[in-house]
């Protein structure tokens, strides 16, 4: 595996075990199964980036932004462009969203899950 695999892989480990205290919230109600049926992972290597979460069988992402982000809103925006070209829907709210308004946060996901993308079929 290339260097920057292990490096991004690492890196997703190390996000994994020490969550924003908003994805760790946000967490808490996606894992397990526990929203809508829906098998969410936290901190996924879509090379070459890391997604906060990931319901690979709906092509779907969530994004949660802290204050980093907004210092820089033409990277999230060619990470958005690029995963949304690998086939994914991504849509992101911010730490403040999470934290001060969860069932507003949860709503719009469930809502978008019901218009995300589905995969393409087996060949």
């Amino acid at each position: 595996m290339p260097r920057t695999h292990q490096e991004l892989l690492a890196r997703a480990k190390w996000m994994r075990s020490n969550p924003t205290p908003a994805e760790a919230r946000l967490w808490y109600n996606l894992r397990a199964n526990r929203f809508e049926a829906v098998k969410f992972s936290h901190q996924v290597v879509i090379f070459p980036y890391i997604a906060d979460f990931v319901a690979r069988s709906q092509k779907f992402v969530i994004e949660v932004d802290g204050d980093t982000h907004a210092d820089d809103g033409a990277y999230d925006t060619r990470r958005t462009a690029w995963l949304e070209h690998q086939g994914y829907r991504v849509i992101r709210f911010t730490n403040a969203d999470v934290m001060n308004n969860l069932d507003g946060v949860l709503e719009t996901i469930s809502v978008a899950l019901g218009t995300a993308p589905l995969p393409d079929p087996l060949p």
